[in-house]
């Protein structure tokens, strides 16, 4: 039975350079501490080669002027550990959650999807690396040589089966986890590496430091095999970033904005699932540090909401990060926030992704995704109150009715609707048309509108109708329905109207015509 394990090497740093990828070419230092006395916990070759080592103090390192320092992120260390279960679940469902750093993954039965165990390796390197992660990978029938292999040799490495032995006896005997008191007790007796620690009596190991010792003799031997302590996979997709200076400007908050989208998109893609919702929530700068800065035309100082929330909901899943940002941009600029902001916190609602059936010469029409765009650029400038689809409201008066936001559901639930009851349509005129009506007693028996006179054939109604007499909008009015023939046009029409009467205004209008 093959097993798999992944590790992140310097994750703490590898969390925070992945959301900045500028950093992998620069010297770069992260602290941690209370300040003013932080401490350098972290960083990566180039630091070392001018001179930073660990526990170094900020004002120390901050002598190099080409090193970039950062501060330490467990939120982004956090989003770092769900993309890379993302990767790990992208290959195999059964992945054990070891450590932040580490995963391990059992391989059974995968030979058949996706090739030879080499071939499992370089695709887990592979998706891990899409996702903004370096990792070490090895392979083996030993979940636990794997582990250590992992922590110890970078790049894919597998084991032939039996050999585990042979690839750990040159290894430290740190490399297998022991305790302080283990290690002293090994160093004075000058065992150093596996090999030396395997090559010690098992009996005689047991009496003198107990099952530990037995336990990590069968480690260093390539024999301690263990089942895996299976982790749920999960559906939260989040990324964080956190600026060093606040941003207060659309251009360069839209460049991590995009970034975020990407990594989020990456992740999502790989489960094979699609984006449905994405929120963000923007932490903003209180108060400008300097009343001298000049304003920026993208942001509103008035405003000190210390959080600006902002959402997406997609009638179709996407993974296009590139449309996302589109559709984001275009609501910040309508509705920006009102300060500069900090921190970005993103949250993507995940869902099936859809397949739809495509033609053999031409394209499905029209694209729902550049249908979505066209929409949000019509709202940016009209206002998303008035775009969406058109929503009856549980009242009586004539022609009440809000927008609401388009989707693929309550469309096709509407179709079906109409296709469960047969009913008639009725066009309504907006505004509503302007009549002259002539009475006989109380029934209508001629109209005019818009330079049509005709004759009533046949006459319903009155329907009265009144409400919000509390207000200031309220309404009165006498309802018919009405078949006209207009004799005088060519041909003559006819057809079948509602006209209504608006009894506090005392004017006739025709509201619209059925089909």
């Amino acid at each position: 039975m093959p097993f798999a394990a992944i590790f992140v090497p310097n994750f703490t740093l590898q969390a925070i350079v992945r959301c900045e990828p500028e950093l992998h070419v620069q010297p770069i230092a992260v602290i941690e501490g209370p300040p003013p006395t932080y401490r350098i916990i972290a960083f990566n070759r180039l630091a070392e080669k001018l001179g930073v080592t660990r526990g170094m103090t900020k004002a120390n390192a901050e002598q190099f002027q080409e090193i970039r320092i950062r501060h330490r992120s467990e939120p982004q260390e956090e989003a770092a550990h769900r993309a890379l279960l993302d990767a790990a679940w992208s290959i195999s469902a059964l992945v054990e959650d070891a450590a932040p750093d580490t995963l391990l993954l059992d391989l059974s039965g995968l030979t058949r999807l996706f090739g030879t165990q080499e071939e499992i390796a370089r695709r887990t390197l592979a998706r891990s690396s899409e996702l903004g992660i370096d990792v070490h990978v090895a392979v083996s029938a030993n979940v636990e040589t794997a582990r250590i292999l992992a922590r110890a040799l970078s790049g894919p490495t597998v084991v032939p089966e039996g050999q585990e032995s042979r690839y750990l006896e040159t290894l430290p005997v740190g490399m297998l986890s022991l305790s302080q008191e283990l290690a002293d007790i090994l160093e004075r007796w000058g065992v150093t590496t596996c090999k030396s620690l395997a090559s010690l009596p098992v009996l005689s190991l047991s009496e003198r430091v107990g099952q530990e010792g037995v336990r990590l003799h069968a480690i260093a031997s390539g024999k301690g095999n263990r089942p895996l302590l299976l982790t749920e996979p999960a559906h939260h997709f989040e990324e964080w970033f956190e600026l060093e200076d606040p941003v207060d400007n659309l251009e360069p908050l839209s460049f991590l904005l995009g970034r975020l989208l990407q990594q989020l998109c990456t992740r999502i893609a790989a489960r094979v699932l699609a984006i449905r919702a994405v929120n963000v929530d923007f932490q903003l700068q209180r108060s400008f540090e300097s009343t001298a800065q000049p304003a920026r035309e993208f942001f509103n100082a008035k405003s000190s909401l210390p959080i600006y929330s902002c959402s997406l909901k997609l009638p179709i899943p996407t993974v296009d990060h590139a449309l996302l940002l589109k559709l984001l941009r275009l609501r910040l600029q309508s509705k920006p926030p009102g300060a500069p902001v900090r921190k970005i916190h993103m949250v993507a609602e995940p869902d099936r992704a859809r397949t739809t059936q495509g033609g053999l010469f031409l394209p499905a029409s029209p694209d729902p995704q550049r249908l979505e765009l066209t929409i949000a650029r019509v709202a940016a400038v009209v206002g998303e109150s008035n775009v969406g689809s058109p929503q009856l409201l549980d009242t009586h008066r004539p022609d009440s009715y809000q927008m609401r936001k388009f989707s693929i559901a309550s469309v096709t639930a509407s179709i079906q609707e109409q296709q469960a009851e047969t009913r008639s349509g009725f066009r309504v005129f907006r505004p509503p048309l302007l009549a002259r009506v002539q009475l006989l007693g109380k029934c209508p028996t001629r109209v005019s509108f818009q330079g049509m006179p005709g004759k009533v054939v046949h006459a319903s109604g009155p329907w009265r109708t009144s409400g919000d007499w509390w207000e200031d909008n309220s309404w009165q009015e006498d309802v018919w329905d009405l078949e006209i023939h207009f004799p005088s046009e060519s041909p003559p029409l006819q057809g079948f109207y509602r006209v209504s009467y608006d009894v506090r205004g005392e004017r006739w209008y025709v509201r619209g015509v059925y089909d």
